[in-house]
C-alpha cells in the first residue's frame, strides 16, 4: 500500500521560505511520479510542481516558476518542495501525490492515485 506523509507547513511572512517534505512508502518500483498540489478555500486543486525522477520530466506552474523547487532523495523515498519568496496568494493546503509509472508532464490531479493528508501553508502580508 502506497502511503504519503507531508510535513513542513506553517505560517510565514511574505517573502519568506518554507520546505515541505513528503515521505513516500509502498511504491514497488522507482518509476513513479510525485506531485505537489495545493488547494485554497473556494478554489480547485491545482498542480504546483510534478516530477518523475526516472525520466527526468519536471513541471512547474507558471505562478511558482523561479520561486519553488521540487527535489527528492530517491534512496530515502523522500520528496521536497522548497518554496522561496512566498506570497499571500500561495496560502493553501498543500498535498503530495504519487502515481506509479506516472507522467509529470501535465501535473493534473486526476492523474494521481495516491495522496497525502495535506499540510497548511499560510503566508501573511
Amino acid at each position: 500500500e502506497v502511503q504519503l506523509v507531508e510535513s513542513g507547513g506553517g505560517l510565514v511572512q511574505a517573502g519568506g521560505s518554507l520546505r515541505l517534505s513528503c515521505a513516500a512508502s509502498g511504491f514497488t518500483d522507482d518509476d513513479y511520479a510525485i506531485g505537489w498540489f495545493r488547494q485554497a478555500p473556494g478554489k480547485e486543486r491545482e498542480g504546483v510542481s510534478c516530477t518523475n525522477f526516472k525520466d527526468g520530466v519536471t513541471y512547474y506552474a507558471d505562478s511558482v516558476k523561479g520561486r519553488f523547487t521540487i527535489s527528492g532523495d530517491i534512496a530515502k523515498n523522500t520528496w521536497y518542495l522548497q518554496m522561496n519568496s512566498l506570497k499571500p496568494e500561495d496560502t493553501a493546503v498543500y498535498y503530495c501525490a504519487g502515481e506509479e509509472y506516472g507522467s509529470a508532464e501535465y501535473c493534473q490531479a486526476y492523474e494521481y492515485e495516491h495522496w497525502g493528508q495535506g499540510t497548511q501553508v499560510t503566508v501573511s502580508s
